[in-house]
Order: structure tokens, then sequence, then C-alpha cells
């Protein structure tokens, strides 16, 4: 059985997000997706509220669960048997900010990372930006999952 882990903030969790998560599905057979824990971020769900959406919107793919951490990705890594990471990419700045991590996971664990190019309908899309719109009385539900739209518009609207 092949383990991989995908981590991010997502907060909240994106259409981007999902279909990066679902298409990491059809390629290995465990994948983890994690809820980082920044403790110098403020985020606008708990870590607990952004497990529980996800667990909701990745409810019916098979071999996806959910979990958390703080530290070090390639501790957690190896912690869960995990060959890989999963990142998905946007464009050539999320390329430029994820390439040295990549090498320094592979440097210091032998963790290394798999890239997957983000849907070209979804490339624009961003938690931060879904965020500042709905902040700002703006409907950007076609971007996200139902249950985070609506938790989004609850929370910011």
């Amino acid at each position: 059985m092949t383990t991989v882990v995908c981590p991010g903030s997502f907060d909240p969790v994106t259409l981007g997000h999902l279909d990066i998560i679902r298409r990491a599905a059809e390629l290995f057979d465990d994948v983890v997706v994690c809820v980082v824990a920044n403790p110098n971020k403020q985020g606008t769900f708990t870590i607990d509220e952004r497990k529980a959406l996800i667990d909701e919107v990745c409810a019916d793919i098979p071999g996806v669960r959910v979990d958390s951490f703080y530290g070090l990705l390639v501790d957690y890594c190896r912690d869960q048997g995990a060959t890989a990471v999963i990142k998905g990419l946007r464009d050539s700045t999320d390329y430029d900010y994820e390439l040295p991590m990549a090498h320094m996971n592979r440097s210091i664990a032998g963790v290394d990372t798999v890239f997957l190019p983000t849907r070209a309908d979804l490339a624009f899309v961003s938690s931060s930006l879904c965020r500042e719109v709905t902040r700002l009385g703006g409907d950007v539900s076609h971007l996200l999952p139902d249950p985070v739209a609506v938790a989004l518009r609850e929370r910011l609207g």
C-alpha cells in the first residue's frame, strides 16, 4: 500500500484542493489530507473545523483520511509511513515556492514530492481570495464545496 500526504492550511478547502485530493486518490492507495497547524497564523476556521469540513467533502473518496500536524512535515510522513508528499500547482509562483521545500524534504528524509497541476478552470482559486471576496460580500460558492461555502458565508458574510 502506498501512502502519501497532501498537506495544506485548507482555510477553507476549495474545489481546487478537492480536485487535487481526488486525483491523488486515483493514483495512490492511502491519501492523508493533513491540515497544517501554523501558530503564526490566525485562521478563519479552527484546525478541528477545517478537518471536519474536509472529512465531509471527502467522505465519498475511497482511501482518503484527514489529520492535522504541527512540526516538520517529513517527521509526520515518517510516522505515517508515507513515501511522498502531494502538492497542487496553480502556476510558476507555486512551483518556485514548493521546489526548494521538495528538495529539502528529499534531502533530509528521502521523502519525494509529487506535483499535480491544478485544473485550468481552477488555477486562480485560492483560500485567501475566497475569504477576501466573501468578507466583502461577494459570492464564491461556485469555487467551494457546498458545505464549505455555507460555513464561510456564516463565518464571514
